[in-house]
C-alpha cells in the first residue's frame, strides 16, 4: 500500500487500503489485534473482496451504470494478485471426478460434502459457484 501511494498510484493504494480495513476488522472481530490472522484466513478475506467487487461490477453493469461497473473491475482486478493462482474449470472438473470415483457410490445428497472437500482442495482462489456447478453436472451424469 505504502510503496503504491508513494509511487503515484493512488487507486491502487486506495484498493489495498480499504483491503487493510476489511483485515483490520476481521481481526477486531476474532479479537486477535495483536497477533494478527493466519494466512489462510486473510486469502478467504480477499476472495470475499474480490467477489464483492465482481457482483457490485455485475450489478452496475444490468443498471447501465459502465464507469462504475469498471471501477469495480479494477479494483477486483488489484486484488486478485494477492490471491494465490485459481485452478481454471478443467483442473476443477478432474478433482471433481477423481473424488466422486474415489468415494464410491455418490448421490446429490453427497453434494455438499463433495463441495466442501474440493474447495478445501482447490484452495480460497478458486470460485466456489464454479465448483458447485461442476459437481452438480457430475452427479447427474
Amino acid at each position: 500500500m505504502k510503496a503504491a501511494l508513494l509511487g503515484g498510484h493512488r487507486f491502487e493504494g486506495e484498493t489495498l487500503r480499504n483491503l487493510k480495513a476489511a483485515i483490520l476488522n476481521e481481526e477486531v472481530a476474532q479479537n486477535k489485534r495483536d497477533e494478527g490472522l493466519a494466512d489462510d484466513v486473510i486469502e478467504k478475506i480477499i476472495a470475499k473482496e474480490v467477489k464483492k467487487r465482481a457482483e457490485s461490477a455485475r450489478m452496475y453493469r444490468d443498471n447501465d451504470r459502465v464507469d462504475l461497473a469498471e471501477t469495480e473491475e479494477q479494483e477486483a482486478e488489484i486484488l486478485q494478485k494477492y490471491l494465490p493462482m485459481a485452478l481454471n474449470e478443467d483442473d476443477i472438473r478432474g478433482m471433481v471426478m477423481t473424488k466422486l470415483r474415489d468415494m464410491g457410490e455418490v448421490n446429490m445428497s453427497m453434494m455438499g460434502q463433495v463441495i466442501r472437500d474440493i474447495k478445501q482442495a482447490a484452495g480460497s482462489g478458486t470460485d466456489g459457484a464454479m465448483i458447485a456447478r461442476i459437481v452438480k453436472a457430475e452427479l447427474n451424469k
